[in-house]
């Protein structure tokens, strides 16, 4: 029989620190796990990465046939929903460059009315593809430039024949007879009236680069241009006879005049400041001005104003050009007052409701 062999002194050392480290290595894993685990649970859940979502964007296309043929001119591909129709002339501009976008005229039906450039063009999709009615509007002019060549012309004409040119009047005849100082003061009335209307264009109105036909512009000069020549040759002819009541009459018809365009000049002030204050909610109000306290009376004080200043240089000069030119303006101010009192009234019906449109009681 073989006897069991104790082990050693070292031999049993070694042992011992063997597993006391084998012990130790295990609790020192065991406390690492923990702290890790302690670590992910204060940092809190890992997030996964988002996942992109890729959104479908429906474009349009836009089918343009002649209103009167009703033939196919182009078709205008890959418009965004959040285009405008102005965007829309633009690329048919480029697909068709003899029509340039303020010429353009689009209808969403052939006896439909134009469509406004700032109209979206989802608000007109049926489907994807949207068809319109093109009209060639033919040349035309901003408002601007409308206008200002509207009033510099009456400006201009009235000072030649003021001048008295000798192709115009008998220069002998002009040299003799006295002028009278009503002569002097009509000039002076007639070009404030027109330097008001160019300095507001310039710097009072703000047009939103609308457009106007060629046409439109030619008869309106032809309107103004015709009958400041008219009133100019009368007021200034040597034969000139000044009116009936003298100097009174004259005198109370100038102050009306001037009273009227100021007072037209400050309802212009008025609504041009309405009108970009960003505040259109409501109907414009009178203020501390005594000239807008007509806005109590009527919708639009301004044409109020237009046409007591013609009916005063009437009275003031005792002229029938005059007469005939401020009667006309009574009617075209009358027929543009209750075009815009209808518009007044659906967007500001209590405010507008009991007013006038341009006169009191009357209109």
């Amino acid at each position: 029989m073989h006897r069991r062999q104790k082990p050693s002194a070292p031999e049993h050392k070694r042992d011992l620190a063997a597993h006391g480290g084998a012990l130790s290595m295990s609790h020192n894993d065991t406390r690492s796990f923990f702290n890790l685990s302690q670590l992910v649970l204060s940092a809190g859940h890992f997030k996964s990465p988002p996942v992109l979502k890729h959104s479908k964007i429906t474009y349009f296309e836009v089918e343009i046939l002649d209103v009167q043929s009703k033939k196919q001119i182009c078709i205008v591909d890959k418009v965004p929903p959040s285009s405008t129709l102005l965007d829309v002339k633009h690329k048919f501009h480029k697909a068709c460059p003899q029509w340039y976008p303020s010429r353009v005229g689009l209808q969403l039906e052939r006896n439909g009315p134009y469509l406004k450039d700032s109209i979206n063009i989802q608000s007109l999709a049926v489907s994807s593809i949207i068809t319109l009615y093109f009209t060639d509007l033919g040349q035309q002019v901003g408002w601007t430039t409308f206008f200002l060549t509207e009033y510099t012309g009456p400006l201009l004409i009235y000072l030649l024949f003021y001048i008295r040119l000798s192709t115009i009047y008998d220069q002998v005849e002009s040299t003799k007879n006295f002028r009278h100082p009503v002569v002097h003061l009509a000039c002076f009335c007639h070009c404030v009236h027109y330097i008001r209307h160019l300095l507001e264009t310039l710097f009072v109105h703000k047009f939103s680069g609308g457009h106007t036909p060629l046409k439109n512009m030619i008869k309106g000069c032809a309107f103004y241009w015709g009958f400041t020549s008219w009133i100019a040759y009368y007021i200034n002819h040597p034969r000139y006879t000044p009116p009936s009541f003298g100097h009174r009459q004259v005198s109370f018809a100038a102050l009306a005049f001037l009273m009227c365009e100021a007072g037209n000049h400050f309802i212009n002030v008025a609504l041009a400041h309405q009108n970009h204050s960003g505040s259109k909610a409501c109907f414009p109000s009178p203020t501390y001005n005594p000239f807008t306290w007509l806005f109590l009376l009527v919708s639009c004080p301004n044409y109020t104003y237009e046409v007591g200043s013609w009916i005063s240089f009437t009275v003031m000069t005792q002229t029938l050009p005059v007469g005939i030119f401020a009667f006309l303006m009574v009617i075209q101010m009358s027929l543009w007052a209750q075009k815009k009192h209808k518009l007044y009234l659906k967007r500001f019906y209590p405010e507008v409701r009991r007013k006038a449109a341009m006169i009191p009681i009357i209109f």
